[in-house]
């Protein structure tokens, strides 16, 4: 079966795209961040900078590691559940549904295996913009470089691999078996995460308010909190439908009728593209409103700034970034992949009678609500950090950057679900649509 997933993806190289994507930005991630323990590990390295590196790749990574998992998982399943009738064709045709799952596995070992691969060079591109970043605020010496060894790259193959693997063989192994339960392994896996992330915002309350750390367990309890809800994401989605079919049928006429219909169906489905926006939402708000009210806090008390508070800055805003551009990039990749699969639908919908337009407002109206059940998802996960920090560290509850900050957090997602999928959409219903009912 192998051989035979080495002739699948040399032949529908296309097909693997989005899970390809996924798994690169993953690797860079990865590798860039673990680098930092191989420069730590030079030889004559001072101990604050390797105190620093190491500081830096722990915590990023650790966040880094987390996002490929659930990137790659909820693309990978995205893709498999796409290629259903394919697989049904294999079982009619005598492959057993070991076989399968070894094909699946294979072809997405390959792709995870080209993805990292590409990443070595970007990674390390990276890895040198963040040393040279920590030598401009003095927490690395000027005389280190940034150096690519085992525990990078191990880090990266490894864990870009593994998720590919895993997220191929249970995707599989739902689509080949079709159990009536097949998502009680998701809703468990949901509600320990969700408990794990009560228990570590719950830590906070047990920390010294001037502990260094303080922010590390809000911020992960959060981070787990948002993917534990990201698996309820279609449960959400459905009781979503009933209040919002009326606005949507309003403002966007007969499209919205169209995705109040396809919502119904196929909110099973929205869980891959849900699982990057919830986390982006989560993640970012929270760790910007906390470093927002740790500055307030450290200007507030009249101290002047240690290299220790500008290197827990430096953290911070970096995670921001990785999360921002992770996430934004494994939205679009998901929403893209997603809307060009839907070529055929598009055009029967064509067929049927509804315009170019009706299937965009369509489109739009299923963004819409995409956003909307992220932000509800993801903005209690990000409070639920934020108010036990801000209460633990300051004498208040409510902290006065919230707002803004998560404005700004929901318009960049809103941008970026919106563009993707209409963007995508535009391209595909370009296709006549006889000839995307016949592909």
């Amino acid at each position: 079966m192998f051989a035979l997933a080495v002739r699948s993806v040399r032949q529908r190289p296309g097909r693997l795209a989005a899970t390809l994507l996924a798994a690169f930005f993953g690797a860079a991630v990865v590798i860039l961040f673990n680098s930092l323990h191989d420069t730590a590990q030079q030889p004559g390295i001072d101990p604050g900078s390797a105190e620093s590196l190491t500081l830096t790749a722990g915590v990023v990574g650790g966040y880094g590691t987390l996002l490929v998992l659930l990137g790659v998982a909820s693309t990978l399943t995205l893709t498999v559940r796409q290629r259903s009738e394919e697989m049904d064709l294999l079982r009619r045709t005598g492959a057993t549904p070991g076989q399968i799952i070894r094909m699946v596995i294979g072809e997405a070992l390959l792709v995870a295996t080209a993805g990292a691969l590409l990443a070595v060079g970007p990674a390390v591109l990276g890895g040198r913009a963040l040393v040279a970043r920590l030598h401009e605020t003095g927490q690395v010496a000027a005389g280190v470089d940034h150096v690519l060894g085992p525990i990078g790259l191990g880090a990266g193959f490894g864990v870009t691999l593994s998720a590919a693997a895993g997220a191929a063989w249970l995707a599989v192994r739902r689509v080949t078996r079709g159990r009536p339960g097949r998502h009680r392994l998701r809703t468990v896996a949901g509600a320990l995460a969700v408990t794990a992330g009560a228990g570590g915002v719950g830590a906070t309350f047990a920390m010294d308010p001037t502990e260094p750390a303080l922010m590390a367990a809000p911020a992960f309890g959060s981070i787990l909190i948002s993917a534990g809800l990201a698996a309820f994401s279609p449960a959400l989605v459905r009781a979503l439908i009933p209040a919002l079919g009326g606005p949507l049928r309003l403002l966007f006429g007969a499209g919205g009728h169209l995705a109040v219909l396809n919502l119904r169906r196929r909110a099973t489905e929205l869980a891959g593209v849900l699982m990057p926006l919830i986390l982006f939402v989560g993640m970012a708000t929270v760790t910007l409103c906390l470093q927002a009210v740790e500055s307030d806090a450290i200007a507030g008390s009249g101290l002047t700034r240690s290299v220790e508070d500008r290197n827990l800055e430096t953290l911070n805003l970096v995670v921001v970034g990785i999360v921002t551009v992770f996430c934004c990039l494994l939205l679009i990749n998901s929403l893209a992949s997603a809307t060009a699969f839907r070529r055929r639908e598009f055009g029967q919908q064509r067929l049927a009678g509804a315009t170019r337009s009706q299937v965009l407002r369509m489109v739009g109206a299923e963004a819409l609500v995409l956003v909307l059940t992220g932000v509800l998802a993801g903005t209690p996960a990000a409070l639920a950090g934020v108010l036990s920090f801000t209460a633990v560290r300051t004498d208040r509850i409510w902290p006065g950057q919230a707002l803004p900050t998560w404005l700004g957090i929901v318009a960049v997602a809103a941008l970026a679900a919106g563009l993707a999928g209409l963007v995508t959409a535009v391209r595909t219903v370009r296709v006549p649509a006889t000839v995307a009912v016949s592909a």
